[in-house]
Formats: structure tokens, C-alpha cells, sequence
């Protein structure tokens, strides 16, 4: 610690600390002002004996001023700077950035969670995520409240509470369940192996990003999830008291330290507080004494016992942030709460606890899955506290837990062990998918084509709905799910992968295109690829004809896949099939119909509370100028014994379609129609969920027109 490269660094910074200047210190040393600017610039650096005097003159340890890890006390205690008033009159009633998402925690989840690995930091190891519900009751609030001068900031607070705006109700809503109630919740965001907030208070770097601007994405690497900047957003919307403090360690230094950096941000409306009027925004940091910056919270290097108060102490010395979110609730939650206001406080935070999880797992299973050789992208957990105490054990993410097929489909791909066709349950299909990337607008050149990777297996119960396609890009990012269309009769339930841009590897060829192309094509939630006004400026006006063309062809691929899997298939599935069966003995088609059939395209399925199997159909229908008439027919498909079939509670008729004497008469001409349907419980043979359901459509008599 004793080369010269930190000592400038960190004696500017003692020097700003204590209101001094350079040529005060160098009057106290008996120096000239130039000799202490060739130490602050880094040309030179002073003798041992110079060391001594300058600890004497800071009134510290000679040690420290060699280990440079700590910092002389401030003249200017922490504390909250209000951005005054707008000069021209203008009024802020909030950020209208954290309007961008609602106050839900799964979307904070995918928004932190992706902020995280878009800044992992060594790339052959995983960036490690947590989670930390705290729940703060009695003295535990009490500490803490006095850690962030509640009140000094409590006027401010009751004059936004004041104010018949929504900013206003939320904050009004977040004092009454402190003090009612006597509880305040935590909800704490650490990353490890990121790069931390880097880079000065006020010029462009990472932590002016995040803490002093709006709308400004500044990514590491073109792989990057996120474009507009709006993520970071869900920190402050997810805090009813728009209060979010932050601690950093950085993996490049700053001002010659890098554990420990704090700040706090907090968002309010705009307000009059003591007959003065204040803007909206305020900081919580060190009074920062730079021309033109004076009175104007700035990071600070804080001590542990300091982060320990304000509940921001981190595990390791290893770069990311700890970002806590002050006051945190989760509409969705709430809504979703059946045990009305009398519920005990636990069970509120249990819900937030459960949700977290399975919004990690919904959206980030690709990133966590790992190959032989491989380490996974991500790590991320979830705990619950209340008062220091353990509440619900740290709960890992498992990816395979949460998402079996598509996880086995993508560790497979990882592992070289793909097929190139289905014949077996638990193999993994890949077919190679183009995408043509068209030349941005001034750079000339052609359309390039990128390799997207398609991936198929079986699907399983846990993942959800079958037969449909994900598709993602950069470090595994999911950005949509639909289910696939047009498949073919029969076909047994499966889950289909789409690796694009970088998240189909490095061998895919134009990857980086590929990614500028479709985060361009995404809108603000990153959950679809479509026509956006930036993909307009980026790339001609037909430039999102080549995602349409894409996305059919990757649906070409899966019929495919799964057609050539159907054809070699020994068995169907035991959960659920979609058939078309024609009673023996029934006149064939007509001539007039060209020998086709009506065959269902679609069919999902579900359990209700009373054990009965809904049902939503999707028929397609050949061209016929007549109209048909079919019975639908439910079965079971048992593990012995023939198929028994069970009655219908209701049918009810959809589009083109009308119920005739419990039978469906589709309209003529018609190509497509639905239908849906209850089975009646009373009849099943068994529980439904010990059996597959199988949906016949059989033929009836004709009816003229």
C-alpha cells in the first residue's frame, strides 16, 4: 500500500473531509503547494518522516495513512440533501420513470436480477444473487430509524403524505403501517462477482447511472438485457417510502478504496417543508465542499459498524452492491392475500418470500442451469428475517426444480448431447433456425444471417403449460413464451428452447448483430420482439418483417421436430392429448370435401377446485361448403384397462360454432372454430390427476345446410 498510485486519492479526500485545501496542508508541513499537488496527481510521493507529519496534521495514526483504508472524522456529518425547488416554477409529483412497472416484486425480481448479470464481472464464474426480506418491529425499527435521521426526514415526508396525488396515498399508506403497526419491511438486493458502482458522484461511470440520473443504461457488454435504462426504476417503486440506500464494493477503485461506498437516494414528490419549497429528490451522503457542488450529498466511505446500523453489511470483500429497499411491499401479493387484514404480519412476508422464488425461477432457469464443463451464469437465493432473527431458511433456486424439461433441454445443448430427432423420452432434439439480421440505417453492407438454436424435449407436469416455445438471448435472458401453433394431430407434449444472439454461443456467427437487432425490437418490459420506434430509427420500416419471418420459421422447425417424433413414437403421453377419432362404421367424407377431416389444432386443459377437467378447444376445419356436425367425447386414459369415457358437465360453443342437442355444429366455410367444456366429476372413474384426458371429436349425422 505503499506506492503512490492510491495516496493522492485518498489524501484529496481527507483534505475535502476536513475543510482544507492544498495550500493549507502544505502550510502546516512547512511545504510548498506544488509539493502536495505532485502527491494529490500522483508524480510524486512524500518520505516517511512527511507521512508522520501529515497523520499528525489529520490527527490519525501514521498507520492508516499507509494503509489508506480509513478516513479522518468529517466536519460534516452525514446526512439528507433536498434538491431544491425548480427556479422557473415547475413541479415534479413524482419519477415518472418508477411508473414504467407496477410495485410487484416477481417484476423487480427479473429487473434487479437481470441488472445483476448484465454486470457479472468474472465471466467463468457465476454472479451470486441474494434476496433478504427483514422485517423490522419494537426497537429493531426504533435503531434504524435513527440511523437514517427518520427525523429529519419525517417533515418531508408528511407534507408528500398531504397530497391528494398517487406518490402521495402510496407514502401516506407506508407512515400508517409504521406506526399502526409498528413494522417496517426490508427488502435487500446483494450481488457478488458484479462490478459494483464505479466511477465518480457525478460523471458518466456506473454509480452516476444509477444514483444521480434517469434513463441512462450503461452496460458492460453487448450482451446486455437491458436498453432503456428503466430496470433500476423498480428499486424505488417497489419502497412505499421511495427510499432506497445502496453500499458498493467496487472492482476498480475510487479515490484509492473500494469497500464500503454508501449513499442513499429517496424519491418524493415535490413538497413545501418549513415555508421552503423542495423539487422531489433527495440524498443521503457526506456534505460534499467542491465549488459548485457545496452542501450536496456525495458517496462516503463508511465504516462496518456504520453499514451494520443501516442493515447494509456484506458477507464478503467480493465486487457488487447491496442495494435496500426501504418500506418494500408488493401489490400483487396483497391482492393475492385470502386471509383478509386480520392475517398475522409473517404470512405477508412468507407470500413476498414464495413469490421472489418462483419469479427467479420462472425467468432466470436458463441462466442458472449448468453444463458438465460449464459453471452457470447465475446463483440466486432468497431469506426472511425479522429483528436479526432467521424467519425461513436461505432457499436456493434450483433450476431443475422449477423447470425440469426446458433445464434438461438446455444442459444437454451445454453438454453436447443433443439428437437430431426425438426417439426416445428424455432426449433432446437441435435444429439450427436463421435469422436474417438487415444492415443498420448508414452503414451500408447487406443482411447478415445469425444461427439461432432450437431445442426439444418431452415436457414434464412442473413446467407449466406444454407445447411451448421460449425464446431468449444475451446471457440467457427469457424474453418470450407462446405456445407453438399448427401442431400436428396427436402430438405428444413437449417444450421447445430458442437460444439467440450470444445465449446460442459463440460459435452461432453474427451473434452480436443478432443481439443489437432484437434488443432493439423490444419495448421497455423485454418480454416480446415486435415493431418499436427504436428498431424504426436503428433499421428500415420493414426491418421487423425478418422477426415474423424468423419466428415462423422457428415454429416450422418444432412441427417438424415433433411431427418426425410422433411418426417414430411408440406411445403417447399420459398427461394429455389432443385426438381426432371417427366412429367405425360412419359414412366417409363426401366427395365435396376433398376426403378431410376437421382436426383439433389446440387444446388446453385444467383441474378446478372440484376435480373436473376445463377444457378449451381449437378445431381447425378443411374448406367444405356444408356445415358439420361432431360430438365431443371425453376419456380417461387410465394405466390398465380400456379408455372410459366421462360425461360433460357443460359444453359450451365458441366461434363458428352452435351447441345442437349436446352436439357442435360448425358453421360452413368456416376454417376455424372453438369450443370449451367441463367434464363431470361424478362420472370419473378416478381422480383426475391420476389419469390423462383424451378429447375425441367423433362424427355424426350430416345436417344440410
Amino acid at each position: 500500500m505503499d506506492s503512490g498510485e492510491d495516496f493522492g486519492p485518498w489524501l484529496a479526500r481527507q483534505l475535502r473531509r476536513s475543510d482544507m485545501n492544498q495550500a493549507d496542508l502544505a502550510e502546516q508541513l512547512g511545504l510548498t503547494r506544488a509539493a502536495v499537488s505532485a502527491w494529490i496527481t500522483g508524480r510524486a510521493t512524500p518520505r516517511e518522516e512527511t507521512m508522520r507529519a501529515i497523520a499528525a496534521v489529520f490527527r490519525i495514526d501514521h498507520v492508516s495513512v499507509h494503509a489508506r483504508t480509513t478516513d479522518v472524522v468529517s466536519s460534516r456529518p452525514v446526512s439528507w440533501y433536498h434538491r431544491p425547488a425548480y427556479a422557473d416554477g415547475g413541479r415534479d409529483f413524482g419519477n415518472a420513470a418508477t411508473f414504467a412497472f407496477e410495485a410487484d416484486v416477481e417484476i423487480l425480481a427479473r429487473e434487479a436480477t437481470q441488472n445483476s448479470l448484465d454486470e457479472r464481472l468474472d465471466r467463468t464464474k457465476p454472479v451470486r444473487v441474494r434476496y433478504t426480506l427483514h422485517e423490522l418491529t419494537g426497537e429493531s425499527l426504533a435503531r434504524f430509524r435513527e440511523a437514517v435521521g427518520w427525523d429529519d426526514l419525517f417533515p418531508h415526508y408528511e407534507a408528500a403524505a398531504a397530497q391528494e396525488q398517487k406518490v402521495g396515498r402510496v407514502i401516506a399508506e407506508g407512515l400508517r403501517d409504521m406506526y399502526e403497526r409498528d413494522r417496517l419491511i426490508l427488502l435487500r438486493v446483494d450481488d457478488y462477482n458484479a462490478s459494483g458502482l464505479t466511477g465518480d458522484d457525478y460523471e458518466d461511470g456506473r454509480f452516476a447511472a444509477v444514483v444521480r440520473r434517469q434513463l441512462d443504461s450503461r452496460k458492460s457488454d453487448a450482451s446486455a438485457g437491458g436498453s432503456y435504462g428503466l430496470g433500476k426504476a423498480t428499486l424505488w417503486a417497489a419502497s412505499r417510502l421511495g427510499m432506497v440506500l445502496i453500499n458498493s464494493t467496487l472492482s476498480v477503485p475510487h479515490e484509492g478504496r473500494t469497500e464500503r461506498r454508501l449513499i442513499g437516494r429517496l424519491e418524493l414528490p415535490w413538497r413545501v417543508v418549513g415555508g421552503e419549497p423542495w423539487a422531489g429528490p433527495a440524498w443521503f451522503g457526506e456534505p460534499d465542499t467542491a465549488p459548485g457542488s457545496e452542501e450536496v450529498a456525495r458517496s462516503w466511505w463508511a465504516d462496518e459498524e456504520t453499514a451494520d446500523r443501516l442493515h447494509l453489511a456484506r458477507e464478503s470483500s467480493a465486487p457488487g452492491t447491496s442495494f435496500l429497499i426501504v418500506g418494500a411491499h408488493d401489490v400483487a401479493s396483497l391482492a393475492d392475500d385470502s386471509q383478509g387484514d386480520d392475517s398475522a404480519d409473517e404470512e405477508t412476508v412468507q407470500s413476498m418470500h414464495e413469490r421472489l422464488v418462483r419469479a427467479l425461477g420462472r425467468n432466470f432457469w436458463a441462466a442458472m442451469t449448468a453444463g458438465r464443463d460449464k459453471a452457470p451464469l447465475l446463483e440466486a437465493s432468497v431469506r426472511t428475517l425479522r429483528n436479526g432473527t432467521l424467519v425461513i431458511d436461505e432457499e436456493r433456486v434450483e433450476p431443475r426444480k422449477v423447470q425440469p424439461s426446458r433445464t434438461r433441454a438446455l444442459k444437454a445443448y451445454l453438454d453436447g448431447e443433443t439428437v437430431d430427432r426425438l426417439t426416445e423420452t428424455g432426449q433432446v432434439a437441435e435444429m439450427r433456425v436463421l435469422l436474417k439480421v438487415p444492415p443498420r440505417r448508414g452503414q451500408g453492407g447487406g443482411a447478415v444471417e445469425h444461427e439461432a438454436v432450437l431445442l426439444i424435449t418431452s415436457a414434464e407436469d412442473l413446467d407449466g403449460k406444454p407445447n411451448q416455445m421460449v425464446a431468449m438471448r444475451g446471457n440467457r435472458m427469457v424474453i418470450r413464451s407462446a405456445r407453438v401453433p399448427d401442431l400436428p394431430l396427436g402430438t405428444n407434449p413437449f417444450q421447445a428452447v430458442l437460444l439467440t444472439g450470444h445465449a446460442a454461443g459463440d460459435d452461432s456467427g453474427n451473434a452480436d448483430r443478432a443481439e443489437v437487432f432484437l434488443r432493439a425490437s423490444e419495448p421497455p418490459e423485454h418480454n416480446k420482439w415486435g415493431q418499436t420506434d427504436e428498431l424504426r430509427a436503428l433499421y428500415s420500416a420493414t426491418a421487423h418483417r425478418r422477426i415474423s419471418e424468423f419466428t415462423r420459421a422457428a415454429n416450422t422447425a418444432v412441427r417438424d421436430l415433433v411431427g418426425r417424433s410422433r411418426e417414430r413414437s411408440k406411445g403417447g403421453s399420459h398427461v394429455l392429448r389432443d385426438l381426432l377419432g371417427l366412429e367405425t362404421g360412419t359414412a366417409a367424407p363426401t366427395a365435396s370435401r376433398g376426403g378431410k377431416v376437421p382436426t383439433i389444432r389446440g387444446l388446453d386443459a385444467e383441474l378446478d377446485a372440484s376435480g373436473a377437467w376445463r377444457v378449451r378447444a381449437e378445431v381447425k376445419l378443411p374448406a367444405s361448403q356444408d356445415p358439420w356436425l361432431l360430438l365431443p367425447v371425453a376419456k380417461f386414459d387410465v394405466r390398465s384397462g380400456g379408455r372410459p369415457s366421462v360425461g360433460w358437465a357443460e359444453i359450451v360453443a365458441g366461434q363458428n360454432c352452435e351447441l345442437v342437442e349436446g352436439r357442435l355444429r360448425f358453421k360452413a366455410g368456416a376454417r376455424t372454430a372453438s369450443f370449451s367444456a367441463l367434464t363431470d366429476a361424478s362420472t370419473h372413474p378416478v381422480r383426475a390427476e391420476l389419469a390423462g384426458l383424451i378429447v375425441e371429436l367423433q362424427k355424426s349425422r350430416e345436417v344440410s345446410a
